[in-house]
Formats: C-alpha cells, structure tokens, sequence
C-alpha cells in the first residue's frame, strides 16, 4: 500500500514538474546540434518562477582563478639599511 502511494505522488510530482518547466519556457541543456541549429541568440524567459527553477536545476559555475604568480621585488637601499642598523 505504501508503495502505491509513494508510486502515486512520485508520478503526480514529476508530471507537475514537467508542466511547469514547459510552462514557463526553461529549457533543457541543448546539445551541439540544437545549438548549431538556432540562429537566435535569445534566451527563453520563463520569468521569475522559471529563474528561480534554472538556478535550482543547473548551478552556475564560476571559472576556478589561477593563483597569481610571484614576483620577487628588489628591497630599497633604505629599507636594507633600516634592516642592518635595527
């Protein structure tokens, strides 16, 4: 019995989940062919529902920042002689 139900709302939920996507204009993530085939540039405005769903469903992922080199600077000569007289 439990599992009818638990088969029950899991279909219930998905077919909601669907509608809703369709509804609001979300796409999918579009393969290379799809892609090469649009020629807009436009993306599908769902509005403030669909955004919030984007965002939950696909994460933004930011670029991981190389770590800046090092640069060895030369000391100046007061700085040298501040060092020997301290």
């Amino acid at each position: 019995m439990a599992d009818l139900i638990k088969e029950l709302v899991n279909g219930v939920v998905d077919a909601a989940l669907k509608e809703v996507l369709k509804k609001t204009g979300v796409r999918k993530a579009s393969t290379k062919r799809t892609r090469r085939k649009t020629t807009t540039g436009k993306k599908a405005s769902g509005g403030l529902l669909g955004d919030i769903i984007e965002a939950v469903l696909k994460p933004e992922k930011t670029p991981a920042k190389r770590p800046r080199k090092q640069v060895s600077r030369r000391r100046t000569a007061a700085s040298r002689s501040r060092q020997r007289a301290g």
